[in-house]
């Protein structure tokens, strides 16, 4: 008896080759030498007995019959007459010998068949039973692996489903926070656009007020923080753009080979609940040397791991990148805040410095006003007395001229005519005096005139600074985004 599962050996099934000095049954020998000697007609030329050509080797040459023929016989072939009859006492097919021994290999060749066919029945009978629970126990197995199979699938579509889960949320959380960037991004157009304002309407200020002041750098300083938290904001986006991207990538692997899972789950438990009874059992010939497979247990694990460790890596990104754009717009909104205060603050100051100069400009016009009214008067006191010092002029060199008629002897260098004399030099000096002095009062006034309409423009300028700084400027800059608006939150 053989192993289980194992080829039996057995050699019933043959029985072994008869030896080679035992001669054939009758029944065969016509059949034999007809189809061993097919060329010749043996029912003409029958000159010499014939042998069976299965158990004899036809020789080269025509057989003989030594020992049984007489030398007479041995004669050539042209010169040996032709044999009459078929069958002759001297020239027989068997011995005696021969038929017993033919008689007894067919007996044992009888028993042989028997022993063998005996044991064929038995092992096949055992053979049909080995095989039988070797069958079932083939199935069992298989039906054991299609079920750790199954388990297997159910494991990784867990394990896909909760990344799938966890992955969806990510990306549902890095949508919401790409929202927030977008907002706040739109939300920085108003306090820019304000800020350019402010510069372009400080442009119209006038003369000397066109200064590069604190408030200027500062909104300078307000711009370009601006523009810089844009950037950022926008690199960020283009981040969170190509994240989501890259999250969706990785959603889409896993849907797909969660289709392929809960598919060849459907497919697996089919096969793992198919019993020999099941409806739809049904030949398919050949199907088992059709091999569509594509990957091995190894690779077919790994390749569903990899496309979760790959959403992982892909989900621990957008987190890191929701932190860092989380990061982003709260130092954004901080630094926008802090340069708009400081730009109002430097607002206020100038305001302040630009109001206090105005109130000193309209002090001094005020006094500037009462000097010029006062050098007027002073100009007016002085032509009135250049005009008084004219008739003394007058009246002192009519006296000169009417001496200078006296005769003779008369003229006379006296005390009188030089104490007239002296007096006209005294007048005269006197006027030069007064008109120089006339003269410098008119420069004086002049000069306060200068002053009052210098004054008066530098006050204009002022007014003109206030007004842009304080009404049109400070007016446009009472309103500034909220943190949470520059965050996004509104």
């Amino acid at each position: 008896m053989e192993l289980l599962g194992s080829t039996l050996t057995a050699t019933y099934a043959h029985p072994r080759p008869t030896p080679t000095n035992f001669l054939p049954a009758i029944s065969t020998m016509a059949s034999t030498y007809r189809d061993r000697f097919p060329h010749y007609n043996l029912t003409h030329s029958l000159s010499l007995p014939w042998r069976p050509s299965t158990y004899y080797k036809a020789a080269s040459n025509w057989p003989t019959l030594d020992p049984y023929c007489t030398r007479s016989q041995r004669v050539s072939e042209s010169t040996m007459l032709p044999f009459v009859s078929n069958r002759t006492t001297l020239f027989t097919r068997y011995t005696p010998d021969d038929w017993y021994r033919s008689n007894l290999t067919n007996f044992q060749e009888s028993n042989t068949s028997r022993h063998n066919s005996e044991r064929l029945r038995v092992d096949t009978s055992c053979l049909i039973q080995d095989k039988y629970q070797q069958t079932r126990k083939t199935q069992a197995d298989s039906t054991q692996n299609l079920g750790e199979r199954v388990n297997d699938i159910g494991f990784w579509k867990s394990e896909i489903i909760h990344e799938l889960d966890a992955m969806i949320g990510e990306t549902n959380e890095l949508t919401d926070i790409k929202k927030r960037l977008e907002r706040a991004l739109m939300e920085t157009e108003a306090p820019l656009q304000v800020a350019r304002e402010c510069l372009f309407h400080r442009e119209k200020r006038m003369g000397i007020d066109l200064v590069h002041d604190e408030v200027e750098k500062e909104l300078l300083t307000e711009v370009d923080i601006i523009l810089c938290c844009q950037e950022r904001m926008k690199l960020y986006l283009d981040k969170a753009i190509a994240q989501l991207a890259a999250n969706r990538a990785a959603q889409h692997e896993l849907e797909k080979d969660l289709s392929d899972k809960q598919w060849a789950y459907r497919i697996d438990d089919k096969c793992h609940h198919l019993r020999n009874t099941s409806d739809g059992v049904s030949y398919f010939r050949g199907v088992e040397r059709v091999d569509a497979t594509v990957s091995v247990p190894e690779s077919w694990a790994k390749f569903t791991d990899d496309n979760i460790l790959r959403s992982q890596s892909e989900r621990a990104a957008s987190a890191k990148l929701r932190d860092d754009i989380q990061n982003v717009l709260v130092v954004t909104a901080n630094e926008m805040w802090n340069q708009f205060n400081k730009v109002n603050l430097a607002f206020t100051n100038r305001i302040a410095e630009t109001a206090d100069a105005k109130n000193k400009i309209q002090t001094h016009l005020a006094k500037t006003l009462q000097e010029i009214f006062q050098t007027e008067m002073t100009i007016e006191s002085i032509k009135k007395a250049i005009v008084e010092k004219s008739a003394f002029l007058k009246v002192a060199q009519t006296r000169l001229d009417e001496r200078t008629r006296r005769p003779n002897i008369e003229l006379c260098r006296d005390m009188a005519q030089l104490r007239l004399v002296n007096e006209v030099y005294e007048v005269d000096d006197t006027i030069q005096t007064l008109q120089q002095r006339l003269r410098d009062a008119e420069d004086t006034l002049q000069s306060l005139a200068h002053t009052k309409a210098t004054l008066e423009h530098d006050l204009a300028v002022k007014a003109n600074s206030l007004y842009i700084d304080q009404d049109k400027c400070m007016s446009m800059r009472r309103s500034f985004p909220s943190t949470l608006r520059l965050v996004g939150f509104c």
